[in-house]
């Protein structure tokens, strides 16, 4: 009898920053909690306080809930940490708003203090500079050159964006805190590119085979960073980090490693 032939193992693709592959998705959800874990107690020892700020979408939703139920993680420092989105789209009172899923994920069920919980105030003239003024007003608290976000996760879309950093629109190259995406129904206001190449930390959560042709998407050598903004996301005296599971990595031949 002929030997049943291997499937092709998947290839690490090659993104900006480090990219971490695990077996599955559970694993590569334990790596960014981890990681997420030891920065806020690090972020606390060093400053006393720990910036966190965290995107919507299917993505990172296990990644709350485990948060939330995991033993591991029980000593997070709540009671320290600022929470801050990294994208809205809709009223915060809205049920699909990014604002009511985290409330509904994680502020509920954290000691968190109400008054350390940020949303992007949608119902604003102007929610993005509402949201600018309020970071540049919480974050002056910190030594300067410190006053910067800890952590940002973010979740991949199939459409090859995360957060306000939206396929298909080039990245703003101002020195702007906060950005909107179009405007109207269906606006997104969200972390500008200088705020997260500010950030201490970033990780890009995404797993399973629907996130296979996105990361073969990102990966290929012509990719376009103008259309593609992830792929100028390069924080600036911090880190970026992709956490994917063998399901998410192309197989050879879907895409080629970028120079």
């Amino acid at each position: 009898m002929d030997p049943i032939p291997l499937a092709p193992e998947p290839i690490r693709p090659r993104l900006p920053g480090r990219v971490v592959v695990r077996e599955d998705a559970d694993t590569a959800i334990d790596a960014a909690a981890a990681d997420l874990y030891f920065q806020a107690l690090a972020c606390v020892r060093a400053f006393g306080d720990f910036h966190l700020a965290l995107g919507g979408g299917p993505q990172p939703e296990p990644l709350y809930r485990r948060l939330m139920y995991d033993p591991a993680f029980r000593e997070l420092p709540w009671k320290r940490t600022h929470l801050w989105l990294a994208h809205e789209h809709a009223s915060p009172d809205d049920d699909s708003s990014v604002a009511a899923l985290i409330t509904g994920w994680l502020v509920e069920h954290s000691d968190i203090p109400r008054e350390q919980v940020h949303f992007v105030p949608m119902d604003a003239d102007d929610p993005a500079a509402a949201y600018a003024e309020e970071l540049r007003e919480v974050l002056a608290w910190r030594e300067k050159g410190h006053d910067r976000l800890d952590f940002v996760l973010l979740g991949l879309e199939d459409d090859g964006s995360a957060g306000s950093l939206v396929a298909g629109r080039p990245a703003s190259r101002a020195q702007s805190l906060v950005s909107t995406v179009a405007r109207g129904p269906g606006a997104r206001v969200g972390l500008a590119m200088h705020m997260l190449k500010a950030a201490r930390f970033v990780g890009i959560l995404a797993t399973g085979a629907r996130a296979r042709p996105t990361i073969s998407m990102l990966a290929r050598p012509t990719a376009d960073p103008h259309e593609f903004p992830l792929l100028e996301l390069k924080p600036i005296g911090g880190e970026l980090r992709w956490y994917l599971d063998q399901a998410a990595c192309p197989k050879p031949g879907e895409s080629e490693p970028r120079s």
